[in-house]
């Protein structure tokens, strides 16, 4: 009977915690006016109508989206405002390409001489399977219009496209038109005026200790619309964006760039962090790269350019930098040109390892320096002249470039095996990947699609820095002794103390000696 009324007593209490339970449960929030009870109701119904394959990983989310609609106005008519997707700002920033400004049929023929139709040159590159395919071509083709009508450019071509970690770079290449060279020496001698008024500052201040420290010298700019900077060059993002002049490029850039591997970022004004410290910033470094990829990959069919007929010797072929078409050029049969690389040549100028197109000896000294010291140190000049440094000439072949890593620095082939009587003759780049050149009858073409990286073999390691330098000559007054040992000044002691006995002994006997001769 007690284990009976025992049983009855709990199941009482059980009855009235639940009861005082769901008292609880049904309390309204005092924020949003809604209890734990018709939640949880709502909450399995949802669950149950809609069972989700992980409903313990969506519970949560799914509790938050019942509370939500019970706040949804169902009645209002206002609709939130889309987002402004990347690709909708692009299409507008790109409208101006498409629209027509009323042209002329002259002002047509005049813009197909002034760049080529680069819809044409899209056509030839799909053959050989790369390129920027057909719609951003016709972009491309399009901005290029907007570019020389708005800079009124003599001559422009698509160069490439070099991509970037966050945005990627579109190159277009024209040539210098008069009165350039004025802007940019304008620069330069506000640069100048720059630097004096910065020396005039430092010798305002006391002027710190000499230094023996002799830096190597300058290597000098080579002039615009010669060597390096004989063309110009602008990039843009996006075919429609604003086209940015890339500024002239300058040996020591160049010498740093073939030390150092950096990818692109699509941001010009964006500092290059490198080991040795680049002289400039990515814009800086995109010139100089686009610099060595056109003197190592701008190729043309062989007897397509010949040597112009400027000033200068048969013995300055190996300086010249000019070329012009051959109007009597017919054409190299294609199979002959996917066979031989000999028939393949260069048109751009090999870059020295100064940094320039022509060598320049640094050991001429300037004018300003006295007759006598020039005619006092002729000799030690002579002897210590430096071998002037001469690269390959313009136009010549492509077999006669070096291998690298034990490998061909071109590959030819045919476009295609299947139709060869329509197909068309391709190099391609091994050294920088993404270079290519396409040949069919008289008309070809060059195109860089890249990162803008030089092939660096299987691995690449980085240079070891140099020893630092010494802050002072070393000597024996400077130099740091180690204390000498007991023994040793023990003996230096025994040492002194004979000698000073030896000089008094000659000090006594010279005394005697006079006592003697008075």
């Amino acid at each position: 009977m007690d284990t009976a009324e025992e049983n009855q007593d709990k199941s009482e209490q059980k009855l009235q915690s639940a009861a005082s339970f769901k008292a609880f449960m049904l309390k309204n929030s005092t924020k949003n006016n809604i209890n734990l009870y018709d939640h949880l109701t709502r909450l399995l119904i949802k669950v149950m109508d809609e069972r989700p394959q992980d409903a313990v990983d969506v519970f949560e989310d799914m509790s938050r989206d019942v509370k939500r609609g019970l706040f949804e106005q169902t009645q209002s008519t206002l609709r939130d405002s889309p987002q402004t997707t990347p690709a909708e700002v692009l299409a507008e920033q790109q409208r101006p390409l498409f629209s027509q400004t009323g042209e002329t049929d002259q002002e047509e023929e005049l813009g197909d001489m002034l760049f080529p139709n680069v819809s044409e040159i899209g056509f030839y590159l799909e053959q050989v399977g790369v390129g920027l395919g057909r719609e951003e071509m016709q972009r491309v083709f399009l901005a290029l219009k907007q570019l020389v009508e708005s800079q009124a450019l003599l001559h422009c071509r698509f160069w490439g496209k070099i991509l970037g970690t966050e945005k990627s770079y579109i190159v277009a290449e024209a040539e210098y038109r008069e009165g350039e060279d004025e802007e940019e020496q304008s620069t330069e001698d506000a640069n100048e005026e720059e630097e004096s008024e910065a020396k005039t500052m430092e010798n305002e201040v006391d002027p710190p200790p000499p230094s023996s420290f002799k830096p190597q010298p300058v290597v000098p700019n080579e002039a615009i619309g010669t060597g390096a900077n004989k063309c110009v060059y602008y990039v843009c993002n996006e075919p429609g964006l604003p086209w940015v002049k890339l500024p002239p490029v300058t040996p020591a850039q160049i010498t740093v760039a073939r030390q150092i591997r950096k990818f692109f970022t699509g941001k010009l004004d964006n500092p290059v962090v490198s080991y040795p410290p680049f002289p400039g910033n990515e814009a800086n470094y995109l010139r100089a790269q686009i610099a060595r990829i056109s003197a190592g990959t701008q190729v043309s069919p062989q007897g397509y350019l010949q040597a112009g007929e400027e000033e200068g010797d048969e013995e300055d072929e190996v300086t010249r930098d000019s070329y012009e078409v051959n109007p009597n050029f017919e054409g190299i049969p294609v199979p002959e040109m996917a066979e031989s690389l000999s028939v393949w040549v260069h048109h751009v100028q090999h870059i020295l390892q100064q940094g320039r197109c022509t060598w320049v000896n640094l050991a001429v000294k300037p004018e300003e320096e006295s007759h006598e010291e020039e005619e006092a140190e002729e000799r030690e000049e002579e002897a210590d002249e430096p071998e002037p440094e001469v690269g390959p000439p313009l136009l010549t072949p492509l077999s006669q470039d070096a291998e690298i890593f034990n490998t061909t620095t071109w590959s030819c082939k045919m476009s295609s095996t299947l139709t060869s009587q329509h197909a068309i003759a391709v190099v391609r780049s091994n050294l920088w990947p993404g270079a290519y050149a396409y040949a069919c009858g008289k008309k070809f073409e060059n195109i860089y699609v890249g990162w803008g990286m030089k092939y660096a073999g299987e691995g690449y390691s980085p240079p070891v820095p140099p020893l630092p330098v010494k802050e002072y000559p070393s000597g024996p007054e400077i130099t740091e002794v180690l204390d000498p040992t007991l023994e040793e000044e023990l003996a230096l002691k025994e040492a002194l103390e004979k000698q000073q006995a030896a000089e008094e002994e000659e000090d006594e006997s010279g005394e005697e000696e006079e006592e003697d001769d008075d």
